[in-house]
């Protein structure tokens, strides 16, 4: 289980160690409780991988590889996507 309260402002990076930023907010289905993207502040460098919307990464959650002291996004999902 992952508390929303515990991903916050955590710093977000692919699975290959390119830095993305950090998590601003999230996106919930309200009637599961799921959460379903990840809304990232980018860091000073642009990732081109990921498209921005109003200045935003937002990435599906289900590219998540791992949430530790980091939240890492696998790369090769967020290219399929693209």
């Amino acid at each position: 289980m992952v508390f929303a309260k515990s991903l916050a402002k955590k710093m977000v990076l692919l699975s290959d160690g390119t830095v993305v930023g950090t998590l601003y907010n999230i996106t919930v289905d309200l009637k599961t409780g799921s959460i379903l993207e990840l809304i990232i502040k980018p860091a000073q460098n642009p990732v081109p991988e990921l498209e921005k919307h109003n200045n935003l990464y937002i990435v599906p959650f289900e590219s998540v590889k791992s949430i530790s002291d980091y939240i890492v996004l696998d790369k090769r999902k967020i290219l399929r996507k693209s």
